[in-house]
């Protein structure tokens, strides 16, 4: 049928109904548009990640970070926490992202991984690690989420839909040719949606506790993979047991994941055989107080 024939006929069909009808027909009509537009959004929400998407978010969101936190100088410290978190991300499935390490220059204990594969822990943490098992755990905790892409569903949970439209929006424009490429400059609609994510606190809310949980079972594994003491996890987590709840330094990180001892409780409980079958793999403790420059 033509679109005017068409027309024509909508018009008979409501000029042959009583009024009232015709209002009832036409808040049918923009039912059925809100429906489609809901629908729409859900779609969009519920869409996954390109890992193209994933990494720009990521390096909107590291950009964000290091626009309060700025890194640590010492370089060579910077590059040794690189060689050991790349030889774990390399145990992984996914080791072909970009990965990349950071020391973050602040006395806070803390790290975070970003989508795409940059992870940061800051200097307050290292200070208190005791061996490279224990920062390769640490590590391989952070490389986990990445893996399993928690940090996305927590995105998606709560900011997807907008920034899924924005996405939407920029790959319309790139295709007829409006707008280019500008990843280096974060100039994408993923990553300005990463530093508008750091301002609106994002890294500092807590993820869902099984997602902590399954992020330890699968770090163990990947630091035991990498040759490690599997324990060194555990060691990490006894040194966060120890530190007071109530200092500054450390209140961001313990109330964003659940209790040390919880944590502990739930890996013996999921893997105790793994922890015991590899605990003869080496701590790596001298080299560690070396390259963190502790006596």
């Amino acid at each position: 049928m033509k679109p005017v024939v068409r027309a024509v006929f909508a018009a008979i069909l409501l000029a042959a109904v009583p009024v009232a009808a015709q209002f009832d027909f036409n808040r049918l009509i923009e039912g059925v548009k809100k429906g489609a537009e809901v629908a729409k959004q859900s779609q969009i929400a519920t869409r996954e990640f390109t890992q193209e998407e994933e990494i720009e978010l990521g390096n909107g969101l590291t950009a964000g970070l290091l626009g309060a936190v700025k890194l640590h100088p010492d370089e060579r410290l910077q590059r040794y926490v690189n060689r050991v978190g790349r030889w774990v991300a390399a145990q992984s499935e996914r080791a072909d992202l970009p990965w990349s390490f950071g020391v973050l220059d602040t006395d806070t204990v803390n790290a975070f991984a970003m989508p795409g594969g940059t992870v940061v822990v800051s200097h307050g943490l290292l200070k208190r690690l005791n061996s490279e098992s224990e920062l390769a755990g640490v590590l391989g905790h952070e490389i986990a989420h990445v893996l399993r892409k928690h940090q996305l569903s927590a995105i998606q949970s709560t900011a997807g839909t907008g920034i899924f439209a924005s996405l939407g929006k920029e790959v319309a424009a790139r295709q007829i040719g409006r707008s280019g490429r500008d990843i280096g400059g974060l100039g994408s609609a993923a990553a300005s949606a990463g530093i508008d994510l750091v301002k609106d606190g994002f890294l500092l809310r807590p993820l869902d506790r099984g997602m902590e949980y399954e992020a330890d079972r699968l770090g163990i594994v990947l630091a035991a993979r990498a040759g490690y003491d599997p324990y060194g996890l555990v060691g990490a987590l006894q040194v966060l047991a120890s530190l007071r709840g109530d200092d500054a330094s450390t209140s961001i990180s313990l109330s964003t994941h659940p209790s040390a001892a919880e944590r502990i409780a739930e890996l013996e409980r999921a893997v105790p055989g793994l922890l015991e079958k590899y605990a003869a793999q080496p701590q790596v403790e001298q080299r560690y107080r070396q390259a963190i420059g502790a006596k």
